[in-house]
């Protein structure tokens, strides 16, 4: 790209929200200080006058620029390389220790540890930690005995992966592996001024919130549960889902009970940072997670959500704003992003 070819509007957009994912792409010449940037150069943004876009910081460099000491411009391409490096090692089994890491890719562990943290949005040990994790699930589908799985994933003793699964997942590892069988899983349609909603809970929480679904459709999402229509003791549950959904962004207090990949979990939890009413494109949200080229990924972690509202995933659209695509039908996720708007 020269810089020529350069997008002005795209880019200072871009440099405006900080989007890590167009680091490498450009680099941001301030005439007024002298110095070029990353897009997601976390300092105060200059007037939009004294902005002048390169494609690389050598082309910067000729204008009379100098890097900034603060984001390291020309340092985006050795980072990028120092990440992946240590990802393979990882993935290889070859090491998961922070300082040797670190040795591998010639920084210092501190050092490592921001530049890995700001590419992936995981400290290297929490990597490491998720990678395990998803090996696990992987392998409970086949493994004759959940303990066989959780030793080949790499854990030292099944206690290390359940500690690290509390919080992260309703589910037991046994329950992922048998798919669900044995739980019992309360539900009622709920009529809303939106459209007829299917509410779905286990005794840990909300499990699938729905709209113009019923019973059919919750036992091929829950094929092996044991399912109880119009149970009295989660009427209450009920009534504060309902009431979310009539005024959306008033739910973030309502449990959960929810089972994904360490990365669909990573995205939902994304999305319920994202404020009432506002929206962001699945590039944003990937640039968000620290992995700006993974929007497809993002995508189909969307798709993947059985909880629509509680965890928002209406609140994600297209890159040129539109709404795109919606399980539910795009009506009612510009409803929801309009009732969104007038209560803030």
């Amino acid at each position: 790209m020269s810089s020529e070819t350069i997008h002005q509007d795209e880019a200072w957009a871009a440099v405006l929200r900080r989007d890590r994912s167009f680091d490498g792409r450009f680099v941001t010449g301030v005439l007024s200080t002298g110095i070029y940037c990353r897009p997601s150069c976390a300092a105060r943004h200059p007037a939009r006058g004294n902005v002048r876009f390169f494609a690389t910081g050598s082309e910067a460099r000729a204008a009379g620029l100098r890097a900034c000491k603060r984001c390291l411009p020309d340092d985006v391409a050795r980072d990028e390389a120092a990440v992946l490096a240590a990802i393979d090692a990882v993935k290889a089994g070859e090491t998961a220790s922070l300082e040797e890491l670190a040795t591998i890719t010639g920084y210092s562990p501190t050092h490592f540890q921001r530049v890995f943290k700001r590419a992936t949005g995981l400290s290297p040990a929490a990597y490491t930690r998720a990678l395990r994790e998803e090996r696990a699930r992987d392998k409970l589908g086949n493994a004759e005995r959940v303990t066989d799985a959780i030793y080949d994933a790499g854990f030292e003793a099944p206690s290390r992966f359940y500690e690290g699964m509390k919080g992260k997942m309703g589910m037991t590892p046994s329950d992922w592996k048998n798919g669900g069988e044995g739980r019992t899983i309360h539900w009622a349609v709920v009529r809303t001024t939106i459209a007829p909603m299917l509410v779905a809970a286990t005794e840990v929480g909300v499990c699938c919130l729905a709209f113009n679904e019923g019973e059919a459709e919750l036992q091929a999402r829950f094929p092996k549960a044991r399912l109880v229509h119009g149970s009295e003791e989660f009427r209450e549950l009920f009534a504060a889902v309902t009431q979310a959904v009539e005024r959306p962004g008033t739910g973030a207090g309502i449990p959960l009970d929810v089972k994904g990949t360490a990365f669909q979990q990573r995205v939902w939890q994304e999305l319920r940072t994202i404020p009432p009413g506002e929206t962001r494109s699945y590039g944003e949200l990937a640039a968000a997670l620290g992995k700006p080229a993974a929007s497809r990924a993002v995508g189909g972690a969307n798709g993947a959500n059985n909880i629509a509202v509680l965890i928002p995933c209406h609140r994600v659209i297209q890159a040129d704003g539109s709404l795109g695509g919606y399980a539910y039908g795009t009506d009612i996720k510009r409803e929801l992003l309009k009732r969104e708007q007038a209560n803030g």
